[in-house]
């Protein structure tokens, strides 16, 4: 159910890497996003802001940001967390669908700090919404990440956010959450404990053998090579393909993964199911306000020859803005 890694010294650059775990596809599709675009919060509430900052994201269904990261080098990243409560949906607190949860802040910030301050004097409440296909309500946290090595994980518990806030936060996963995480590690070898370093696909598993590698990675000579050894990490957390047990028919596999540079504002896109590399460069995308939105459609890409690989920032596509779902009156 996903794993997300920072490597805040890559050789002057700080890359953060990210697996999306899921039981059955997301129909993900890469977003540009510019400037200038009205959005509200999805909920009938009191948020209403103009996009300050392009992005590109990774949808999920064309309905929700799921990973992206902004033209400032601020990255966000949603993954699954079964013990998260949102309480209940008090309509005078500020509030935010989940849908649109990541993209406020990749609209609205250049640095984690700045976002975490607003969290800290809003208390911001999410609004879970479930899956119009399916009715599956998901229950997430949210990692930011930027250019300056900052990181935090955001979780809700008992309705009111939790934030850690620290540079030393490089890996989150799932289960337990993130305090509970912390102590599982200390009892690694590496990390304080005297357990061997653990080889399943479990969240607390992937938690220290991404910790454990990312902090032994060689210093890479160029950006290929750092992008490199951010995948190499990220593989080894990842959940392969697999009949799903009796007992658990909903197990999860790695569908994608994703490297961020976010110092050199590169965005890495990597398909499971269709193994062409794509990146697009950031610096050569235009966010001027005004300018359309852009897709690019990865659920047409089928081919191994001639579909999309490589350096893709010149293929998107013109079109309508995301429209991100919202609560039904």
């Amino acid at each position: 159910m996903c794993t997300r890694v920072v490597w805040p010294d890559a050789a002057g650059a700080v890359l953060v890497g990210r697996n999306m775990d899921y039981h059955r596809d997301t129909g993900t599709n890469l977003w540009r996003l510019p400037r200038g675009l009205e959005h509200d919060d999805g909920v009938g509430g009191s948020l209403h802001w103009t996009s300050r900052y392009g992005s590109v994201v990774a949808g999920a269904f064309d309905m929700m940001s799921v990973d992206g990261m902004n033209e400032a080098g601020l990255a966000g990243h949603i993954l699954w967390l079964a013990e998260s409560d949102y309480g209940t949906f008090d309509r005078s607190r500020p509030a935010l669908s989940m849908a649109i949860w990541l993209q406020y802040f990749l609209d609205n910030f250049a640095t984690v700090a700045d976002a975490v301050q607003w969290i800290d004097e809003t208390e911001v409440q999410v609004v879970p919404l479930g899956d119009p296909a399916t009715g599956e309500v998901p229950a997430v946290h949210l990692a930011l990440d930027d250019a300056t090595g900052d990181s935090a994980i955001i979780e809700y518990i008992d309705g009111r956010p939790t934030v850690w806030h620290s540079r030393e936060y490089l890996v989150m996963t799932n289960s337990p959450t993130y305090d509970e995480q912390l102590k599982l590690l200390k009892d690694v070898e590496g990390f304080g404990g005297t357990k061997p370093l653990p080889g399943t696909t479990l969240a607390a598993d992937r938690f220290a053998r991404a910790a454990y590698y990312v902090g032994r990675l060689p210093e890479p000579k160029t950006q290929v090579e750092a992008v490199a050894g951010m995948f190499s990490v990220i593989r080894n957390a990842a959940q392969p393909f697999r009949i799903p047990d009796p007992d658990k028919p909903y197990a999860s596999q790695t569908i994608w993964q994703t490297v961020a540079d976010l110092t050199n504002k590169r965005y890495v896109f990597d398909s499971t199911t269709r193994p062409n590399v794509l990146w697009i460069d950031l610096d050569k995308l235009d966010f001027s306000e005004g300018t359309p939105a852009g897709k690019l459609d990865l659920l047409g890409d089928t081919s191994l020859e001639g579909g999309l690989a490589g350096n893709v920032s010149s293929r998107f596509e013109d079109t309508a803005p995301m429209q991100f779902l919202t609560l039904q009156a």
